[in-house]
Formats: C-alpha cells, structure tokens, sequence
C-alpha cells in the first residue's frame, strides 16, 4: 500500500501554572485507503478440473482503511480490512448476518533509543524498538515470511518484536502465543488451530453443531468419519497445511556488505497434540458420530527451521542480481512426525534497460514413495507468500496444498517495463523431488507439468493500477496423483484469467 506523509504539525502546550515551559512534539500523521476489486475466470485454478466441472467465474474485493501516526518515541499503526465476494451477501442484510469488518493490523512500536534523534539525550545502541499487537511479519524475498497481499485476506500475526538497528546489523527477534478463549476456569492452555464450520453432518447424515474444541473429520460423501479430512474454513495454518501454530519464535539477522545483502533466520514453531475423539449425537431413532480432532493433549510437537539468504548486486548500474537462499527444517511436524527437510533456491536477473531477463531454479524436499523412512522429509515454506515463486496458479503450498513428493522448479521470466505500463512472462517447467507410486505400485513421471503466467499492468494515475493475467498449464498425468485426484478423471488443460483494479488513495487532514 503507498504511503504518503500528509502532514507534518507541531504541538504547543503552553504551562500557565506551576512555571511550566512549553514543550514542542513533532509527529507524522498518514491515512490511507486501499479498494481493490479482483474479477476471476477459474478453469482449474489450484487443483485440476473435474472433466464434467464447467469453469466459475466471480468477483472479489478488498477494502482497506490505515491509519498511521509516527513519532520521535512511537509508531501507531491500525489497519481495518472487508473482504467480500460481491453478491455473497443480500442486497439488504441483518444483524443476525454479523460483522464483515475485521483488524488485519493493530499494533504500536515503542521506540526505545535512536541515535538520529536529537530528543534522545543517551542510546546505547543505533535503534532499538519493541513492537507489539497484529502485524504483518515480512523478511527478505517473502519466500519464509510474508505478507501474503495476494491473497485478499492477506496474513498476519499476533506477535511481539524486538527490533535492533546496531553498525548496519539487524536483528529481530519475535514471539508469538496463540488461544481460542479467555473464558474464566477454562483449562489448560489448549489451542484448536482452525477455523471450523459452525455446523458439521454426523456419521448418518444429520446436521449437528460441530463440538467445541474439535476439528471435525469428513469422508468423501460430506458425513463425518474416521479417516475423513479436516474440515476447515479457509485454513489459517501453513503454507502447505491446514493447522495454524501454538506459538512461535523467531531470530532474523542481516546486514549489507556493499551491494550484497545476508540474512540468516532461525525459527520455531509449536503446534498443539491432538488425539481423535467422538461424539456421540442422537436425533430420534437415529444414532450417529461426529469424529475429529481433539486438541486437549499435553505438550506440543517442536518444529524448528534455519538458513541463510544472500542477495548481491553487480555491474556498474546494478544491472545484475542474484538470489540464493538454502533452509533445513528440523524437529518434528505438527503431527509428531520426526522432520529431515530442505529447500534451497538461487536465480538470476540482468536488467540492462527496459527489458530484464531472469532464470531460476527451486527446490522443495519431499518424501519417497518407495522408501520405509519413518520420517517425514516434506518441507513446509512457513509463512511466506507462494504466489510470488511456484507459478500465480497457486497449485504448489497454497491454500491447495502440497505435493508429498516436493517440487522441483526450474523457472524464467522476461519483464518488459515501461514508466505507466510494464508486462511480464514467466514460464515453470513442475517437477517431483522425489519419486511416487501410481495405481498399480510403479513410479510415475515426475513431470507434473509446465504453466505460463502472462501479466500486463497499466498506471492509470498515481494513486490506481490496473492488472491483467493469464495463465495455461499443460499438466501430465502425474499431476492427479500430486493432487490425490482419480487418474483420468480430471482436465489436464488448466487455465486462469483475472482483471484487477488497484486504488489506493491518501487522504489529506488539514
């Protein structure tokens, strides 16, 4: 969202009693708009098409209202967000329909010591702030840790962190601790790590509300069942799964060496134990069960992920840059699995003038089919923004989730930029890490397929942008089993369009 600092005022307050003096405060206000309607046209975006499913089309937006207040002891942020598809709600609605408002960011940083500022009679160290309350955490290309802005709904967190600016170091460190309830003699500190629906089908079909504290289990038929799928409402958790963290913990270091930035990041995250429950449900005659995840068991799974990135930039106009990261995730997975996983990536950009050439490759670990490790060799990106790196249909560790066997992706990308108007090309070639089974126990291809991603955005004015993207991937039949879709059962011909409006307005105060 651009930012404009409105206005810069200073306030007099002026002692007529007891002697005192006046004292002079100078601060920063910034009020900000965002609407940005988003018009689909889904032909197998995320997961291949059913061959008998007709393609939906539909239309989304986004309203934001920041406000921003910054002074030489405090930054104040508070961020209001609707998100809606049009036509989801009556043209005429009730209070029985509830709030559509939500906080995507309400946080404050108090600011503690900054050596560029005159006010500060003694700082022991160049900066040093804690910000604490809803935020957006976001580090380097977004990859681990990001705002997720595709999305509508974006991403955030309730977090606390400690921020330190020392010789051109940065180190962050964050925590973050999550619960359901603050309802008095609750017990224990038990966390259900979702959002479920209100109401759930039992094990015969009857509608019943979901129990409290339990994620509920769905077969293939939409009835409750012991080895169904969570059911789940727009998962909040992971990138490739579906349960958010307990709480978190996280160390950030980076410092630039000329054009060459390095950063090393060490995380840990908790997720809660669970044990499958039942609950029994009677209507009339009919007895049935409503199975799930219980989230009442003591202790947590340890997750744990580090590595490095590195970003330098060369030539005499900065026309090359290169990106490398490698991550190692360790500990054990949300289901108390032991973890062994890795990711690296590296790609290259030459930007001589209005035309830039990039080339990459990136690499997610998976697990073998054919082999009898115990342990789980999956790795998860975190929280970052997948749109941005596994093609802009959102096939690969997005809320569609993500293939066992990981992904390997070898990408380029030709952008061609002008002062109002810029359009890119980029085009992945979807691999297996690692090698599955099909039907009949045999390896499948591990070419799951090949997307091309066009986008074309225009500045209409300094405060809008329009964008236009297409997208066609010509899948192989590989790609259903990545998804657990029934071989020769889906389209293997995706497509994807959209046309969004971005405005994003300041508002003066005089």
């Amino acid at each position: 969202m651009y930012k404009n600092v409105l206005k810069q005022y200073r306030f007099v307050l002026s002692g007529l009693a007891l002697g005192c003096v006046p004292f002079y405060a100078n601060a920063q206000i910034t009020i900000s708009g965002q609407l940005r309607p988003r018009a689909e046209l889904r032909d197998g975006y995320g997961t291949l098409k059913p061959l008998n499913n007709k393609a939906a089309a539909f239309v989304s937006q986004r309203t934001r209202l920041t406000f921003n207040y910054k002074s030489s002891r405090l930054i104040f942020q508070t961020l209001l967000q609707d998100v809606r598809l049009w036509g989801q709600d009556a043209s005429t609605i009730t209070v029985a329909d509830g709030s559509r408002l939500s906080v995507h960011e309400a946080w404050g940083e108090l600011i503690l010591s900054n050596k560029k500022d005159t006010s500060f009679k003694n700082s022991l160290v160049d900066y040093f702030a804690v910000k604490i309350g809803r935020q957006e955490v976001v580090y380097d290309d977004e990859r681990l840790l990001g705002n997720l802005d595709w999305m509508q709904q974006g991403r955030r967190h309730d977090a606390l962190v400690f921020k330190l600016l020392q010789h051109g170091w940065q180190a962050d460190l964050g925590v973050a601790f999550n619960q359901n309830t603050d309802a008095v003699n609750y017990n224990g500190t038990y966390y259900t790590p979702a959002n479920v629906p209100v109401t759930i089908k039992d094990s015969n079909g009857n509608l019943v509300n979901t129990p409290s504290g339990m994620i509920p289990l769905v077969g293939s038929n939409g009835n409750s069942a012991k080895n169904g799928t969570l059911t789940t409402l727009n998962p909040p958790g992971t990138n490739g799964l579906n349960q958010n963290y307990k709480a978190l913990q996280y160390l950030y270091l980076a410092k630039m060496f000329n054009k060459t930035k390095i950063s090393g990041l060490f995380l840990t995250d908790q997720f809660g134990k669970y044990a499958l429950d039942s609950v029994k449900n009677t209507a009339g005659a009919d007895v049935g069960y409503v199975y799930g995840y219980r989230f009442n068991q003591p202790g947590f799974n340890l997750r744990y992920t580090t590595g490095l990135y590195i970003n330098p930039v060369f030539g005499d106009k900065n026309q090359w840059v290169l990106n490398a990261g490698y991550y190692y995730q360790g500990g054990h997975d949300k289901d108390g699995k032991k973890l062994n996983a890795y990711t690296f990536a590296l790609s290259a950009m030459y930007n001589p003038g209005r035309i830039s050439y990039t080339a990459g490759w990136d690499y997610l670990s998976g697990n073998d089919a054919f082999s009898t490790s115990k342990t789980n060799h999956r790795f998860d990106p975190l929280y970052g923004t997948p749109h941005k790196f596994w093609g802009l249909m959102d096939y690969f560790y997005a809320g569609s989730g993500s293939p066992a066997g990981g992904l390997s992706d070898p990408f380029v990308k030709v952008k061609y930029a002008l002062p109002k108007l810029n359009t890119e090309l980029a085009g992945h070639y979807f691999m297996l890490a690692n090698d599955q089974r099909d039907i009949n126990g045999a390896a499948v291809s591990k070419h799951l397929g090949t997307e091309l991603d066009l986008t074309v955005g225009y500045k209409l004015n300094k405060f809008t942008t329009g964008t236009l993207g297409v997208s066609y991937m010509a899948a192989t039949g590989s790609m259903e089993y990545a998804k657990n879709i029934t071989p020769g059962t889906a389209s293997l011909h995706p497509a994807w369009a959209y046309l969004q409006l971005n405005i994003n307005p300041d508002f003066l105060i005089k």
